[in-house]
């Protein structure tokens, strides 16, 4: 389930043949010049708005914190998610606070319960993934604050588990069996890039997703390039680029 940044990439993505998306708060960030999580709530529902009508693939919506600390705030932002069109959303457990980092346990629980009512409340099948950050915030004892958060977050009515930064093969069994019948997510990266989608598969994990890493690597790209002529005032950097036809041709085909 890989992530584009915006409707070029989320063609795209459908034309090569994958048969789901999620968006990436971070690779939209970085496309509107601002850090991850930075995207004020308002604009990041147009953009999973928009995602989800330039494409007939079921989208995901990475939708960060959920846009408020409290329950209710949670379960409010969710309805305003599902009415965007998406298949599923995604809630996390960081709470931005650098003194406590993770929302407290009982709080962090109660806003996944909260996520859960306002989709059931909808009528909408909207599938609902509890993320623990533990490794993205660097907590003590990962695998322990995940492996209990995300049982308990299944057990409060999230349909998909999802600790991202976890890479460890053994970690993500211990994970996968833990939460076990409901599916884990796993998030792939520069970091373990080594893993593959039928090791993945063959400990248990039902999903996979990239991130804001597909972002990353045009940026990459782009980067060098324009670091090379502007160092060196030469343009051979641009040699290998993407055939500019061959994009307005795939984009042409649009209805």
């Amino acid at each position: 389930m890989p992530n584009p940044w915006d409707v070029g990439s989320a063609i795209y993505l459908e034309h090569v043949g994958f048969k789901a998306l999620a968006t990436t708060s971070a690779g939209f960030a970085f496309s509107r010049g601002l850090q991850d999580s930075a995207v004020p709530r308002d604009p990041m529902l147009d953009h999973i708005r928009e995602i989800s009508a330039a494409t007939s693939l079921p989208v995901n919506a990475d939708f960060q914190t959920g846009y408020a600390d409290e329950p209710e705030g949670v379960a409010a932002n969710v309805k305003r998610c599902v009415a965007t069109g998406v298949a599923g959303l995604s809630i996390e457990d960081r709470s931005g606070n650098s003194a406590a980092p993770l929302y407290e346990f009982d709080l962090a629980v109660n806003r996944i319960k909260a996520a859960r009512a306002a989709i059931d409340a909808s009528g909408i099948p909207v599938v609902l993934t509890a993320r623990c950050e533990a490794w993205l915030v660097a907590q003590p004892h990962p695998l322990r604050v995940a492996t209990e958060r995300l049982v308990a977050f299944a057990e409060a009515g999230a349909d998909c588990l999802y600790a991202p930064g976890v890479s460890e093969p053994e970690e993500i069994e211990a994970i996968v069996k833990a939460v076990a019948p409901k599916p884990v997510n796993i998030l792939v990266s520069r970091f373990n890039s080594d893993l593959t989608v039928s090791r993945l598969t063959d400990l248990g994990v039902r999903r996979i997703s990239v991130g804001s890493a597909l972002a990353c690597v045009a940026w990459n790209g782009f980067m060098k390039a324009a670091q090379s002529i502007a160092q060196t005032g030469l343009f051979d950097s641009l040699n290998g680029a993407a055939v500019s036809r061959e994009i307005d041709e795939l984009f042409g085909k649009r209805p």
